[in-house]
C-alpha cells in the first residue's frame, strides 16, 4: 500500500499537478510555522526559490548563487550556508555539481521532505492529512435531485471550461448536473480560470467541496490552467 510520501515523491505533473504542488508548499509552510524563527526563515527562502525557479516536470533547480542572493536579499555567503542546511536535511540533493560557466543543479527529495513535514499535516486540517496519506477523503458533497437524464455539455466552442465540463460529466453525471452544469465561464487571466455560479451559496459550496475536482478536470484538457476561482 502506498503512503502519501510514496505517492507524492513522483514528479508533480499530469492532471492533478497543480493541486500536488500546492499541497507540497502547504506542507512546507505548516512545518515551518510549527518551528522557531530559524525554521521560518529557512523554509520561506526554500518556498520562494521553489516557486520562482523550480522545474517541477524535470525535478530540477538550476540557479546560480548570485541570483539566489538577489532573490533572498542576502549575500552569497548566506546563500552557501542556507543551501548547505537544505542539503543536510536531505530536502535538496545535488544532481550535477557546478563548474566554470555552469551552475549546480539540484533536485528535491520529495519523499524525505514529506516524511519530515508529516507531523504537521493534521495542523492544516483532516482533509489535508488524509489526502497526503493517500487516503480518500470522505465525500461531503450533498447530491441534489436532478430530473431526467443529464445530457453531456456542448463542446463546440472548444473552450477549456466546456471541455472540462465534458470530463466532469463523464466522471459523475449526477454531480455535474447538480453543481457544475450551472457554472459559467467568466474569463481567463494567464493560468487562472474564473467561473461564476448562480448564487453566493452555490459558489461557496463548489469552492469548498469541488474546486480541486474542477481544477483537475481543467488541467486534463489544458495543462496551463493553474488556478480556478468561483464567484457568485
Amino acid at each position: 500500500m502506498q503512503t502519501g510520501a510514496d505517492m507524492l515523491s513522483h514528479k508533480a505533473v499530469g492532471p492533478n499537478a497543480g493541486a500536488r504542488k500546492y499541497d507540497i508548499i502547504t506542507a512546507l509552510g505548516a512545518h515551518a510555522l510549527s518551528g522557531d524563527k530559524h525554521d521560518h526563515r529557512l523554509v520561506l527562502r526554500l518556498i520562494t526559490l521553489i516557486t520562482a525557479r523550480y522545474n517541477w516536470a524535470r525535478n530540477e533547480l538550476a540557479v546560480g548563487q548570485r541570483e539566489i542572493a538577489r532573490l533572498w536579499s542576502v549575500d552569497e555567503r548566506t546563500v552557501k550556508r542556507e543551501m548547505a542546511k537544505l542539503r543536510a536535511r536531505g530536502w535538496l540533493v545535488v544532481k550535477r555539481q557546478g563548474a566554470r560557466g555552469r551552475v549546480s543543479e539540484y533536485g528535491i527529495d520529495h519523499e524525505r521532505l514529506l516524511e519530515d513535514t508529516r507531523p504537521t499535516w493534521p495542523n492544516v486540517g483532516p482533509d489535508f492529512d488524509l489526502r497526503m496519506q493517500g487516503t480518500p477523503e470522505p465525500s461531503s458533497v450533498v447530491p441534489m435531485p436532478v430530473r431526467g437524464a443529464v445530457t453531456a455539455p456542448d463542446v463546440s466552442d472548444g473552450t477549456e471550461w466546456t471541455l472540462a465540463q465534458a470530463v466532469l460529466h463523464a466522471e459523475d453525471a449526477g454531480l455535474y448536473g447538480s453543481w457544475l452544469r450551472a457554472l459559467v465561464r467568466e474569463g481567463r487571466a494567464g493560468g487562472r480560470l474564473s467561473l461564476r455560479a448562480p448564487s453566493r451559496f452555490h459558489a461557496a459550496y463548489v469552492q469548498t467541496h469541488l474546486r480541486n475536482r474542477i481544477l483537475a478536470a481543467c488541467q486534463t484538457v489544458d495543462s496551463d490552467v493553474s488556478d480556478v476561482t468561483i464567484s457568485g
